[in-house]
């Protein structure tokens, strides 16, 4: 059965080696005050740099999840406001975790399905949380729309969700201030790590704020992270393991070449939508071209969504299913790099044969 699920999704297809390996050389033991670990960290974050074209004067940190990163992000880099772009139930959370860390957040809110055009942020904003990819409905962002925010905001820090995006877009990270992700969605791992990249302006807010007497939280603050990962290490015992599979996973999309895998991406995006804008029942609900998400793709069944589903269970294909409110007649179909051409041009054969 091969997993469409959002997140977590197909493992890479490399982990069940990774994994094997990882338990003979006893991976899961090591300290991680060791030379071993610190070879393991240093994998990582130079893989990740390079695979993602991460520039100089930008770091990368870990947690427990990506989750975590909302709050993190909150205490580390907002003094008092901060304004959020929400369109759907993750970018609805990141506001929430704002509002009850007793900032002052304010939100732009459209409607489930679409993006946003014109953008009107307070002069006083602190911060201008993005999600790139909103997971619960299959809204991206154009890049675009992303870089501007800093052009028209110079003393505001952008902070990108690219949760269930990366390693797929390519960011043009001279316009971002802060980019996270965890690793069972695009990275194809259990999960249980969040990846936490930052710049120099990050940092210095951080400092700024705890010259200030404000709370940027304890060990995972920001300075305390950077003063561990300058020494390739982190503040408490983390996820070894998923730290040593990610580093395997990004070696191995490095060998693979990242055009080649966002190449694939638009293919398989490509040839599913192109079904979906012509079939006579089922539809994206995207229905703006501009918003439709690569990795992410969500089917509006109406009410086939059993036999639809059904029917993709029977093929050898497990859908994600829709969030919240759209649980009742959405699909959400996961496009990671795991997932092969041939994966998508069987499933959309089978979204094709169906009968009505």
């Amino acid at each position: 059965m091969l997993s469409l699920i959002p997140g977590p999704s197909e493992l890479y297809f490399t982990v069940h080696d990774h994994l094997r390996k990882a338990i003979r050389n006893s991976v899961g033991s090591l300290s991680h005050r060791s030379q071993e670990f610190e070879t393991i960290f240093r994998r990582v974050t130079e893989g990740l740099k390079e695979l993602l074209s991460i520039p100089a004067g930008y770091h990368i940190f870990f947690t427990g999840s990506a989750t975590e990163i909302f709050e993190r992000s909150i205490q580390n880099l907002v003094e008092h406001e901060s304004f959020h772009f929400v369109n759907g139930a993750f970018s609805a959370r990141f506001y929430e975790v704002a509002r009850q860390l007793g900032k002052r957040p304010t939100r732009m809110e459209a409607t489930p399905g679409t993006g946003f055009r014109e953008v009107e942020i307070p002069a006083q904003t602190d911060f201008i949380a993005v999600t790139h990819n909103e997971t619960s409905t299959g809204v991206s962002l154009p890049p675009g729309f992303i870089e501007g925010l800093r052009k028209k905001n110079e003393n505001a820090l952008v902070v990108v969700d690219a949760v269930s995006s990366l390693p797929y877009p390519s960011f043009d990270y001279h316009g971002v201030d802060s980019v996270f992700f965890s690793v069972q969605k695009g990275f194809g791992l259990p999960a249980g790590l969040g990846v936490w990249l930052v710049n120099d302006r990050c940092l210095a807010r951080a400092e700024h704020l705890l010259a200030l007497g404000i709370s940027i939280g304890s060990y995972h603050n920001l300075p305390t992270l950077y003063s561990h990962a300058v020494k390739n290490q982190t503040p408490e015992t983390p996820n070894v393991l998923a730290l040593y599979l990610l580093a395997g996973v990004v070696e191995d999309m490095l060998e693979k070449g990242i055009e080649r895998i966002r190449r694939e991406t638009e293919y398989k995006a490509a040839i599913l939508y192109h079904l979906l804008d012509q079939h006579p029942v089922l539809k994206p609900f995207v229905a703006e071209t501009e918003y439709r998400s690569k990795t992410v793709i969500t089917l509006d069944c109406g009410k086939h969504l059993a036999e639809v589903k059904e029917a993709l269970l029977h093929r050898g294909f497990l859908p994600g299913d829709g969030y919240g409110e759209f649980r009742k007649n959405q699909l959400r179909l996961a496009n990671f790099p795991t997932h092969s051409k041939e994966q998508f041009e069987a499933l959309t054969d089978a979204l094709n044969a169906l009968k009505f």
